[in-house]
């Protein structure tokens, strides 16, 4: 007699998933239009970019936007320095912030917790507020115009620090206990035990930091003045004027710079799932 309560809950849970699964898909849609823009926008001519229907893509395919770009710009030159800089800054954080984070969690000293208060309160600063810093330490370092003046500021992170932290507490005490009978120091046991098992939080604290790095514009706006210096983000200023602007062009240096993104993404996709669902929220 208690079926048909059961059978509604069942297809109102059903249907209720499904309702969210169209939410999310309807919002990962509208979050992809730009992009697709983007690379309709870059497959045009530059008098046909506000024409309408705006995703129309005549056949075959113009790819001269592309090859204009390349011409018009040292591409190569910037996306290594951008591959430079953003994958130092990368491995600075992973680095720096997984002992950070070790610490934190897992050794005890004294203000252990005041000290990590102090990294959360930094997380609430706004960038404008240290630039000017930054820059005047760099300019007495004579790091101006140099890829290392772009990369040590960035090799440290609060919100990095704080990840990594939440991550080791996930870790049962008893392991830790385990390897202390074993022989093992915090170091030995951070190094053979913790990273190994620490791959997705890794995976994903550098995907985030490269995609940052990647894409940082307005520290390197300041820092750098000279062209072969210039990472991407800066170099595309340059298809930019105060009179005017080729969208088709600035829109295939833009698809061009997102790619390497997107595709890092696709292939780290997995260990970045799997570390949102590890990842401990203890305090």
């Amino acid at each position: 007699m208690n079926s048909t309560p059961n059978v509604s809950r069942k297809h109102f849970h059903l249907s209720f998933k499904w309702l969210v699964y169209l939410v999310l898909a309807l919002g990962a849609a509208s979050m992809l239009i730009p992009f697709l823009w983007s690379v309709v926008t870059s497959l045009k001519m530059p008098n046909e970019v506000f024409s309408t229907p705006v995703y129309k893509i005549d056949w075959p395919l113009n790819f001269q936007a592309y090859t204009e770009m390349i011409q018009k710009l040292p591409f190569l030159t910037y996306a290594l320095n951008t591959v430079k800089v953003a994958g130092l800054i990368t491995i600075g954080q992973l680095f720096t912030c997984s002992l950070a984070g070790y610490a934190f969690a897992k050794i005890k000293f004294p203000g252990r917790e005041f000290l990590f208060m102090v990294f959360l309160v930094t997380m609430m600063v706004p960038s404008a507020v240290t630039m000017i810093p930054n820059f005047i330490i760099m300019s007495k370092l004579k790091l101006v115009d140099t890829h290392a003046g772009l990369i040590l500021p960035f090799i440290g992170s609060a919100y990095g620090t704080f990840l990594m932290r939440q991550f080791f507490l996930s870790f049962p005490s008893e392991l830790e206990d385990a390897a202390k009978l074993d022989g093992c120091n915090p170091l030995t046991f951070f190094w053979h035990i913790l990273l190994p098992n620490s791959k997705p939080i890794m995976a994903t604290l550098g995907l985030m930091t490269f995609q940052w790095a990647w894409n940082e514009f307005q520290w390197a706006l300041i820092m750098i003045r000279t062209d072969g210096n210039r990472t991407l983000q800066v170099g595309l200023s340059a298809l930019q004027n105060e009179h005017y602007i080729n969208w088709t062009l600035l829109m295939a240096a833009s698809v061009l710079t997102n790619l390497p993104i997107i595709i890092l993404f696709i292939l780290a996709q997995k260990q970045f799932v799997e570390s949102i669902k590890m990842t401990g929220l203890k305090g």
